[in-house]
């Protein structure tokens, strides 16, 4: 299994990193993308990724935090440089539900991150909420075939999924999917092809049932392809080898 969107620096897993790392291993993870969100994050992933052999991460801010760091394309080129383990671009996106910072430099973040995808030639990791519209038009004005798209722990419609899958994107599901409540996202995932989807628990956040309430770790991941399985109608080693497989090919080209 691979764990494609994480928050390893996050607490509490940051002051408990080596036995989170050896729980996932022992669930058979055998990768692990911890997600960057601010400048600050940022430096603690570059010394996250060089803990284990599993760790690989990203630079990108948070559309929460668009308004408060504002960067450049050369301040993503040089951090993208930093490690051969920095292998995508985001957390970056539209939060038109808490707001946290002003659209307007949500949406110049989002479009610079995406020149930056594209510039660069590393998939971009996309939180979208409450923006539906917003976040596809600026997608389909940018797009361009080299463009990789992965939307995270993807909560939208089957309309928006659709669109989005004629622009290629891939779609990583989270815990949310193995909550009752969540019917209408789960008939979505069972719409979308078996090649454009990635697993993830967006630790330590969103654990899946039945871990909810407590706080997420990569270990529980388990438990959403388990469900995903049900939903694809297919085993969960299955799931699981293909879930895998699309993120090597989306990240590695493998």
């Amino acid at each position: 299994m691979i764990d494609s969107h994480c928050h390893l620096d996050h607490e509490p897993i940051f002051s408990n990193l080596d036995k989170v790392i050896e729980r996932s291993k022992k669930e058979g993870i055998e990768k692990l993308l911890t997600i960057c969100t601010t400048l600050e994050s940022f430096t603690n992933i570059l010394k996250i990724i060089e803990m284990d052999k599993i760790i690989y991460g990203t630079f990108g801010i948070h559309p929460h935090e668009a308004d408060k760091k504002l960067i450049t394309m050369d301040q993503i080129y040089l951090n993208i440089k930093k490690s051969n383990k920095i292998i995508g671009i985001g957390e970056t996106g539209l939060d038109f539900y808490y707001n946290n910072s002003k659209r307007e430099a949500q949406i110049k973040s989002f479009n610079l991150h995406i020149d930056a995808a594209i510039k660069f030639d590393l998939p971009i990791i996309i939180h979208s909420r409450n923006a539906e519209i917003e976040t596809y038009e600026i997608l389909k004005k940018k797009f361009k075939p080299s463009l990789k798209i992965l939307m995270h722990c993807f909560t939208g419609s089957t309309s928006f999924a659709k669109k989005l899958l004629e622009l290629n994107a891939f779609f990583s599901a989270s815990g949310i999917i193995t909550f009752k409540n969540s019917v209408d996202l789960q008939d979505t995932f069972k719409i979308i092809p078996a090649d454009r989807l990635l697993i993830e628990t967006d630790s330590p956040f969103l654990a899946p049932e039945p871990m909810r309430g407590k706080k997420n770790e990569p270990s529980f991941i388990k438990y959403t392809a388990e469900k995903l399985a049900i939903l694809k109608n297919t085993e969960p080693q299955n799931l699981i080898n293909y879930t895998t497989n699309n993120f090597n090919k989306l990240f590695f080209g493998t």
